[in-house]
């Protein structure tokens, strides 16, 4: 049985506030949050821990909605929550809001934003607290599993990242049998295309438009643009594609996040000649330097050339230690791939699930996972 509450009736808002950031320092006691970024760490809180944040405006994020962990100190890009735990849980609001977020509230003005007057007024259906319990204690399986496969391939990136160092960069001089060549010579940089020309025509079902925020969060979201499913084969993302955004953000990463359409500011790699771990390994390797050349560049956003990738020096094994090596690495990135690719759809589970559960089609112990 669930009852229908505005926000305002069972929780109090507050801003947060600019610090003193003579005071900031990487050394303090509680971690300071600016909107949905870390941004150091300060002596004072002004938020408790397990308190329901909302990111009020900024230059992303706006009505993303968070959990404080531990006591923290908000800036004023946030509004803290504090909730009536006889009515709500901050928990079942997490993810009650979770897969729709608050975003839908920003006014559209030139500022982005969200204000204390706006969340008072929404609407929100609640169980009781005993089944909201029970459906946080069932959705936090789902995460746990999420959050063990996370740590899994971080230690699985961390092992790849030594045995590259190990075969390539710890060695003296070039073995017999192997050869330099560039990143160009290995693989191929495609660039996506300007997806506000691709629009979906009124008979297709769109496509959602891979850009660098989609890249950065691995996740395609409501509010991704949709391009046609029309367009050439080669601009269409496919889980395990390794993706390099070369404006920007600069940063490679395999993506996990569904079919898609590559935008332009970022590279699909591909090759004809050689595997996805060699040419992800060796893109991955020069990304620091790429990320200094951008950063020295006197512009608003800084980016790499084409010819920075004709100068990016790679070493080409025999084909035995080509073989070799692969056989240590490919297993290893390929299991990074499966585990995100089952995140997201655990995350799609969880989601799908909770008006569900909220609204009692659904039990718990109707749940399997």
């Amino acid at each position: 049985m669930t009852k229908t509450m505005k926000f305002g009736e069972f929780a109090s808002f507050k801003y947060g506030k600019m610090p003193n950031k003579k005071k900031m320092t990487e050394n303090g006691n509680y971690p300071v949050y600016s909107g949905y970024r870390y941004v150091g760490y300060y002596d004072e809180y002004n938020t408790e821990a397990n308190q329901l944040i909302i990111v009020a405006r900024g230059v992303g994020g706006t009505g993303d909605v968070k959990l404080t962990k531990e006591r923290c100190y908000l800036t004023n890009l946030s509004i803290a929550a504090e909730i009536n735990k006889e009515v709500a849980l901050p928990e079942f609001l997490y993810y009650y809001f979770m897969p729709r977020n608050l975003r839908y509230l920003d006014s559209g003005s030139a500022q982005s934003q969200i204000t204390i007057s706006d969340l008072e007024r929404v609407e929100i259906a609640l169980p009781s607290i005993s089944e909201q319990k029970e459906i946080c204690s069932y959705l936090q399986l789902i995460d746990e599993k999420i959050k063990t496969n996370d740590q899994i391939n971080d230690n699985l990136l961390q092992q790849a990242q030594a045995i590259f160092t190990q075969e390539f960069l710890n060695i003296e001089g070039i073995p017999d049998g192997w050869k330099e060549s560039s990143l160009l010579g290995i693989a191929d940089y495609l660039n996506g295309l300007a997806m506000q020309k691709f629009r979906p025509k009124d008979d297709e079902q769109g496509l959602p438009v891979l850009k660098i925020k989609e890249l950065r969060q691995g996740a395609c979201n409501a509010s991704s643009k949709l391009c046609s499913p029309s367009i050439k084969p080669e601009y269409i993302v496919h889980d395990g594609d390794v993706i390099f955004s070369w404006s920007g953000s600069l940063l490679v990463d395999f993506w996990c996040g569904g079919t898609c359409g590559l935008n332009q500011h970022l590279f699909k790699v591909t090759s004809d000649t050689y595997d996805k771990w060699f040419y992800y390994a060796w893109t991955n390797h020069h990304l620091q330097k790429f990320v200094a050349i951008a950063a020295d560049m006197a512009t608003t956003m800084g980016h790499i050339k084409r010819e920075e990738l004709s100068k990016a020096v790679v070493l080409i094994p025999s084909q035995s230690d080509y073989d070799r090596i692969g056989g240590l690495l490919a297993p290893l990135y390929d299991l990074v791939i499966a585990n995100r690719i089952e995140n997201r759809k655990l995350a799609a589970l969880r989601d799908e699930l909770l008006p569900q559960l909220i609204s009692g089609q659904l039990d718990v112990s109707e749940v399997d996972l």
